[in-house]
């Protein structure tokens, strides 16, 4: 596996753990729907 770069500023897409919403969003952002915390879909699950 490789890292995928950070950069705060450029949006990805983030789902969301409690209720799998996806969003196109900057980093640091939190679910719309439910406020919960999103992962980084390009981001491998560990």
């Amino acid at each position: 596996m490789k890292d995928v770069p950070l950069a705060p500023d450029e949006e990805s897409t983030y789902e969301c753990f409690d209720c799998g919403t996806v969003v196109r969003a900057p980093s640091g952002t939190t679910c719309p729907d439910c406020g919960s915390d999103m992962r980084n879909r390009g981001t491998p699950i560990e």
